[in-house]
């Protein structure tokens, strides 16, 4: 047929033809959050703001390390459901999010269920700890990260670490 396609049908072959993948982020990518800049930096690809949501299942989300870095613990069932944000993102940015989260050595990438305000129920890409010692089950546990929240736990960026400070598991 020679119908013009709508905006909205447009727009959305233009995402399957650059494959546009959900992630669900939680943590210091989420808007007004210490490493936003790095999804709306196009040199690192596009990511383009979706909706709020949050996970269908529980997990832990809590601060740790001297650097105050939130991590989501690979352990369903224990913590709250999560509250964050997808981006449509292309395959520049998720290789770039890839080596920023070190995935798979230390974050691992995996495929998760996330409800929108609607109700409706989406598959995202979502960053996991999959390795953790034991005693970050003893931490608190946050539904929904803030650098600045009262936990008074701020992120320490890259740029601030002193660069002999390693970052490791035990494995």
């Amino acid at each position: 047929s020679n119908r013009v396609p709508g905006p909205l049908e447009s727009r959305h072959s233009v995402h399957r033809k650059y494959k546009m993948e959900p992630v669900f982020v939680y943590g210091t990518l989420k808007r007004n959050q210490p490493n936003y800049y790095h999804l709306n930096d196009t040199k690192n690809g596009c990511a383009v703001f979706r909706s709020v949501a949050v996970t269908v299942n529980k997990y832990p989300l809590v601060i740790s390390t001297k650097f105050n870095i939130p991590f989501l613990l690979q352990k369903e069932g224990t913590g709250h459901e999560i509250k964050g944000e997808i981006y449509d993102i292309d395959a520049t940015m998720l290789e770039y999010l890839d080596d920023f989260e070190n995935h798979p050595d230390f974050y691992k990438r995996q495929k998760t269920q996330v409800k929108l305000p609607n109700g409706d129920i989406t598959e995202c890409w979502v960053y996991f700890l999959p390795k953790y010692p034991d005693s970050y089950l003893n931490l608190q546990c946050f539904d929904n990260y803030d650098s600045c929240g009262e936990h008074g736990l701020p992120y320490v960026t890259r740029y601030q670490r002193d660069p002999d400070d390693e970052l490791s598991f035990p494995n």
